[in-house]
């Protein structure tokens, strides 16, 4: 089923008169810049899912907070939808534009308002890169933990929309996990803001809800990120395995070991192959599969947990164990993994990288099971992920020029998903659900759960104006896609924790 905003299934939109709207914005916003013309829009036209492409009615790139909050009160008078776009590296089709919506990008708030080494915390606007904040600290021994393989170019601002992670997030959490406060402007222009420069505030959590919304409640004006000071000493582990398998097993032996790493990446060998050819990171391009283990700490601690681990992994059934010499080595293992994804780019005129997460204990058959449906569709898989939280990232190679191939990975992606929600676990770990997992939404949760879902999202925005058709399905698409789980009253794998 097409995952394009469907406005039989998707509620129908309201239509826009283009021309009377940018009258309106030119004489409230002189100088606002606001894109128009075909050429111009065509860049924006799609985020980091590339498959999937909409040429946006307008475009606008404010550079002040009054900017944007008189364009949002213009817009939900008119009824107007608005997306929101931070650096256009998302997966899942977050940013996606709508023909009759302006998109709202947001780049050109990067500025770092303010570094606290006393509080460790940074107050940045949404424009600034993930990697410039741990850049802004780095003199006074702090980071931003958070590290999505895109941190060079992603925007904290699309971070807090798609509660973003990275191969450190085992360790240190996810987006939500590392804020303090988030400010916000609603579809109407009113200013909200969320959590507090204390550790904590009372009421809801309305920061944790807002935090990976996608932009369906709000727009990002401003951000504060706690830092954390830089580890003393950092120690990577590369296993080297002659089975995905015993790797799969491998990563619950770690953890059962009591021992909680910094990052542990998983690569199988189609990975491996292509990380190798285009990095030369120095990974065993015979291995099967191979673990990434980063330990980190005081020496003391980290040198036992390295011998733990080591250990471990040979117990598993590891083929050889080596650890990093000196830090240029670990840099370069670490190098490799976060240029896996455009490695394997090399090697496939396309690909779709899927986003689900599993029970650690269930990643030796969901491996297997993914092997299977490879097969079945006829299209190759690496897989290249955060194994140490399950968070599974199956890179589905596949060539948009062949008739069908698309539509085959989009399958096989939908399949790959169903398999993560059966074994207990999420159609997302971190990139969110955008466009691109919609219906898939509709296997994981039932008809009362999505209902609750909508009634949150009427509460911050009633006319749906806000990033319409993302995130949320609706009961009508659902029932179209022919599957609507229900628990008939049961929590689903009661056995699984809960926290």
């Amino acid at each position: 089923m097409n995952i394009l905003y469907d406005e039989r299934v998707d509620g129908a939109l309201p239509r826009v008169d283009k021309a009377a709207l940018l009258f309106e914005l030119r004489e409230s916003l002189p100088d606002l810049e606001i894109l128009y013309s075909q050429e111009d829009l065509l860049p924006y036209e799609c985020d980091g899912l590339s498959a999937y492409r909409v040429v946006p009615l307008l475009v606008v790139l404010p550079k002040r907070i009054e900017h944007v909050q008189a364009l949002l009160k213009i817009c939900h008078a008119r009824q107007v939808p608005v997306v929101a776009r931070g650096a256009g590296t998302g997966l899942s089709g977050g940013a996606l534009p709508l023909e009759q919506g302006i998109l709202l990008v947001m780049a050109r708030f990067n500025r770092i308002i303010e570094v606290n080494p006393e509080g460790r915390y940074a107050r940045v606007q949404p424009g600034v890169r993930n990697l410039a904040i741990s850049q802004a600290a780095a003199p006074h021994g702090l980071y931003y933990a958070p590290d999505p393989s895109s941190q060079i170019a992603c925007s904290i601002g699309g971070n807090v929309a798609e509660n973003a992670g990275g191969v450190h997030c085992l360790k240190y959490g996810l987006t939500v996990h590392n804020l303090l406060k988030v400010e916000i402007l609603t579809i109407e222009g009113e200013y909200m803001t969320l959590g507090s420069d204390a550790l904590d505030a009372p009421g809801f959590d309305l920061l944790a809800l807002f935090t990976g919304s996608e932009g369906m409640l709000g727009i990002v004006t401003e951000v504060t990120v706690k830092l954390l000071p830089k580890p003393q000493v950092a120690r990577v582990l590369l296993a080297s395995f002659d089975s995905v398998e015993k790797a799969g097993r491998a990563v619950g032996d770690i953890i059962a070991a009591g021992i909680i790493p910094g990052g542990l990446e998983m690569m199988d060998n189609l990975s491996i192959r292509a990380t190798e050819d285009f990095i030369h990171a120095g990974y065993p391009v015979d291995a099967a599969a191979i673990l990434l283990c980063e330990l980190d700490g005081v020496e003391a601690d980290v040198q036992e947990d390295c011998e733990c681990v080591e250990a471990v992994l040979r117990a598993a059934g590891a083929t050889d164990v080596r650890l990093a010499c000196d830090e240029a080595e670990r840099a370069r293992f670490w190098a490799g993994r976060k240029n896996a994804f455009p490695a394997v780019g090399r090697i496939s005129p396309d690909y779709y990288c899927m986003d689900g997460t599993i029970p650690r204990r269930e990643l030796p058959g969901v491996l297997n099971g993914i092997t299977e449906l490879s097969e079945e569709y006829g299209l190759r898989v690496a897989n290249v992920f955060h194994a140490g939280d399950g968070n599974m990232h199956p890179l589905i190679l596949f060539d948009a020029n062949q008739p069908g191939e698309l539509e085959r990975a989009e399958a096989l992606g939908g399949k790959i998903l169903e398999l993560c929600v059966a074994v207990g676990g999420s159609i997302t770990g971190e990139h969110g659900v955008g466009r691109e997992k919609i219906n898939q939404m509709c296997a994981q949760f039932n008809s009362d759960e999505l209902t609750l879902f909508h009634a949150v999202k009427h509460a911050f925005d009633p006319q749906g104006l806000l990033n319409p058709g993302k995130n949320i399905p609706t009961l009508h698409r659902c029932a179209e896609f022919g599957s609507m789980h229900v628990h008939h009253g049961k929590l689903p794998f009661p056995e699984l924790e809960r926290f």
